[in-house]
């Protein structure tokens, strides 16, 4: 469809922009490079360059089989399209004959930070793989547009952001695209990778996305967000996109793309517009109305509600704590929640927030101080060598969380003598099984959300390995019961009475002498805890819903559901 006016161009950003707004830090609005491919026959040459230079043995990478060209059949304009085609037939160049081609082209603009939004439609031929991507401008790339004049860098230090790639997931369903990070701490089959399934990948055309910040990497399909980059390090090994990347666009053939089938011909790749946005405005002006409070805190978490308001569009935030910072942007006016995690149970933190614009404004109320406390554990843990399928030679430790209405269920492998190792998450009744997050090592964790305090869940968990798979016994779980500090318990504590629900006064009735007593809400905060006067504690204050009633006897502890109406 070819763009015949301006407004259209503005509609079609608009209607973009707005859907994905909220699920991006940074909002970029003003277009700054693009090609809306409106003048038929070849590429335009002031914007695009044709790679075409073999690389050193004479074949491209991944096992690839063809040419890349700057012939007219393998790339041209026609319609307010682009064309890229792959094409089945003999072609010699540099000395060497292969049996297919096809184009790969470099954009002569390179950028720094900016979005890149793509309408295209794509290839689904079976040994193709499309791919609209970027390269770091330092890359040394023998063949490579910037190479000559900027080439000081070996892949995957220059960084690599595939914001679609088609062809090379063939164990994923149909329809599906990936978007990858390839940097020092991960490439080729990098771990660094999201994706999702978009409808009639052939026959229609997608918006393909890729917004670029200095904190972030988010990609979207149609304006809607899917995976984002934010390792919590930035280095140059897991960042080195502190540096301008251009644009590539190819159809690859083969190698991991797959065998290509013998009645195969040609395949195209239809581009209806490339477009790079950036913030342009001069800003001068520092955000206004910034706001930082607490929110929800658990035994290993507080989460930092953020909010300030700037001319830019964009704000920035930096939390420091101890030896840590955290920095992120997020739209103006916006409210961001910030979960800090990897804290102790138990202890005060002190936080420094500060907000600025992207050009390094700074809130004249900077900085807020936040303080809060993480909440007591409330879990249970343990050590076992069980296996219902397979076996383990030294074991797994294992950890049930309760955080409001979530579990977070953790298992560590102890065994040392399995290798790349991934966990699945297995619900006994009814049976489910759902990949769990690698924390680091071994370790693994997966929080199962909407859960009833006082039911019993039962989970085991599938370690899988190169050569095998070892699969633990089911461990059940009270959600809401605390045995992490194993602390005894009989009876006469267990049968601690009081009436319920209660509005005003609390009235514990047991045999025992109670030392101390706590009142959770459903998402973890200690709202009250008294030592003394068990016969008649206060709830007045506390707003009606429903509690987690904690009393401690000696070294005795027991836990109960408490409804204040």
């Amino acid at each position: 469809m070819k763009k015949t006016t301006v407004f259209i161009l503005f509609l079609s950003f608009f209607i973009i922009s707005q859907s994905s707004i909220a699920q991006v830090d940074v909002v970029y609005t003003d277009l700054v490079w693009s090609d809306e491919f409106d003048n038929n026959g070849a590429v335009n040459s002031t914007k695009w360059f044709h790679q075409t230079q073999l690389p050193a043995g004479g074949s491209w990478f991944n096992g690839e089989v063809q040419h890349y060209t700057n012939q007219l059949t393998n790339s041209f304009v026609n319609g307010g399209f682009l064309n890229i085609v792959s094409k089945k037939e003999p072609f010699t160049d540099q000395g060497i004959t292969k049996q297919y081609t096809s184009a790969r082209l470099n954009s002569k603009f390179a950028f720094l930070y900016g979005r890149v939004d793509i309408r295209a439609k794509i290839p689904t031929n079976q040994g193709t793989w499309p791919a609209l991507w970027l390269l770091g401008k330092n890359i040394n790339e023998d063949g490579g547009f910037f190479d000559a004049q900027f080439g000081t860098t070996n892949w995957p230090a220059c960084g690599e952001i595939d914001i679609m790639e088609h062809g090379i997931t063939q164990s994923q369903p149909a329809g599906y695209v990936q978007s990858a990070i390839h940097t020092p701490s991960s490439f080729g089959n990098t771990i660094n990778h999201g994706g999702t399934i978009a409808s009639n990948l052939g026959t229609d055309y997608h918006v393909y996305s890729m917004n670029w910040s200095p904190f972030q990497i988010t990609f979207l399909l149609d304006g809607v967000a899917f995976y984002t980059y934010n390792p919590a390090v930035k280095n140059a090994s897991t960042w080195p996109f502190n540096a301008e990347q251009y644009l590539l666009l190819n159809i690859a053939m083969g190698g991991v793309a797959g065998t290509i089938p013998s009645n195969f011909t040609q395949a195209s790749m239809e581009i209806d517009y490339v477009r790079v946005y950036q913030n342009a405005m001069l800003d001068t002006t520092a955000p206004i109305n910034f706001t930082a409070t607490v929110g929800t805190v658990t035994s290993s978490t507080i989460e930092l509600l953020l909010n300030a308001t700037d001319n830019s569009g964009t704000v920035t935030y930096d939390i420091t704590y101890g030896s840590n910072t955290i920095s992120l942007a997020n739209p103006s006016g916006v409210q961001k929640s910030v979960i800090v995690p990897n804290l102790l149970p138990n202890t005060s933190y002190s936080f420094t927030v500060t907000a600025s614009d992207l050009a390094g404004n700074s809130s004249v109320d900077n900085p807020i101080l936040v303080n809060a406390t993480t909440t007591s554990v409330i879990g249970c843990s343990g050590t076992d060598a069980d296996a219902q399928e397979g076996t383990f030679s030294i074991g797994y430790n294992y950890a049930f969380e309760t955080l409001g209405t979530d579990v977070k269920i953790t298992f560590q492998l102890l065994d040392t003598d399995k290798v790349g190792v991934v966990a699945f998450l297995r619900q006994q009744t009814p049976f489910s099984e759902a990949q769990m997050t690698n924390v680091s090592g071994n370790t693994f964790t997966k929080t199962i959300t909407g859960q009833t305090v006082g039911a019993t869940i039962s989970y085991a968990v599938k370690f899988a390995y190169a050569g095998g798979l070892s699969v633990t016994k089911y461990i059940s779980y009270v959600v809401g019961n605390n045995c992490a500090l194993e602390l005894a318990t009989y009876s006469e504590l267990d049968q601690f009475s009081f009436l319920n629900p209660v509005d005003d006064f609390l009235t514990i009735e047991t045999k025992m002498s109670l030392d101390k007593v706590e009142i959770y809400n459903m998402v973890g905060n200690l709202v009250l805890s008294s030592s003394e006067g068990f016969a008649r504690i206060d709830v007045m204050k506390l707003t009606k819903g429903i509690y987690l009633l904690t009393v401690y006897s000696g070294n005795k502890r027991s836990v109960k559901k408490l409804i204040v109406k």
